[in-house]
């Protein structure tokens, strides 16, 4: 096995997505080789923008390590230069993907600009606005793939849109205990005030029954979106499908939620991601 940067940086994002985000991690292993490569890239690359607030204690220093990342896509700015880049194996190996596959460095952009709203502890105002975030965080991801596998259509675009929507409501409700413990809130605003739900009683972690209907309201939200991934999904080819993979992995995080405690969310390992994503993987047309 050769030892050259190259294969350092390649290996070093597989093992950052083997740890932090193992559900993708799961849907690369059933993608060519050079689609993996890149997804790892690109998932590794989501793993540093997405867990910046994890590094951070004040909102300043996030914002100057996501303009570090805009700079870095859009090779623009004074934040970086080249060996800064090309000695970080994450940024050199998502800008080979973007190369390769001649990705979309406005929407990488905007997933960067999204997880700005991440660093600081604003209250998300309505459900619009967090399928908005969806839109540009998870649904992003879910096209990226899609294009790296040669599948770009209205019809991807559309697909990776619900996709990302009822991947970011399900991650939402498994995140809440995190979130709450530093009085953090993605739980809409609109939706708190429709049942009643009251962010102080959030954050001290009471289960109590308005915020067991907040989370159901969103859990119906995201059954319907990952329905509607799946149903334009059914007429698309077999490498379209793939880019998909991680549904199968949401569906079965979807049903355990109706049966669990909102600070005591599922959790599954990475067998049984494993065995889903397999399973997923050979049928046809994919299900979740």
């Amino acid at each position: 096995m050769s030892n050259t940067p190259g294969h350092d940086a390649a290996a070093f994002c597989a093992d950052l997505v083997r740890a932090q985000d193992f559900r993708t991690y799961a849907a690369t292993l059933f993608v060519p080789a050079d689609a993996r490569r890149a997804w790892l890239a690109l998932a590794a690359f989501n793993a540093e923008v997405a867990h910046v607030r994890d590094h951070v204690r004040q909102p300043l220093p996030g914002e100057i390590r996501l303009q570090w990342w805009r700079d870095v896509v859009t090779g623009e700015g004074q934040g970086t230069d080249r060996g800064e880049v090309e000695g970080n194996p994450v940024a050199a190996e998502l800008l080979r993907a973007i190369a390769l596959h001649d990705l979309s460095r406005e929407a990488l952009v905007r997933l960067i600009d999204a997880h700005v709203f991440d660093v600081y502890d604003d209250p998300m105002p309505d459900i619009a606005a967090l399928e908005a975030h969806c839109r540009d965080t998870a649904a992003t991801l879910y096209l990226l793939r899609a294009k790296v596998l040669g599948a770009n259509s209205p019809e991807i675009a559309r697909s990776a849109d619900h996709a990302g929507i009822a991947e970011g409501l399900t991650d939402v409700m498994l995140t809440l205990p995190r979130h709450a413990a530093r009085r953090q809130l993605y739980l809409p605003g609109d939706l708190m005030t429709l049942h009643g739900a009251v962010a102080e009683e959030i954050f001290l972690h009471q289960a109590n029954a308005p915020l067991k209907e907040v989370l159901s309201h969103l859990r119906r939200e995201a059954r319907s979106q990952l329905e509607q991934a799946l149903a334009v999904l059914a007429d698309a080819p077999p490498a379209a499908r793939r880019a998909f993979l991680p549904l199968a992995v949401i569906g079965k995080i979807l049903t355990r939620l109706e049966t669990s405690e909102p600070f005591a969310p599922p959790s599954q390992s990475r067998l049984g991601a494993l065995w889903t994503t397999w399973r997923a993987a050979s049928a046809k047309p994919l299900k979740a």
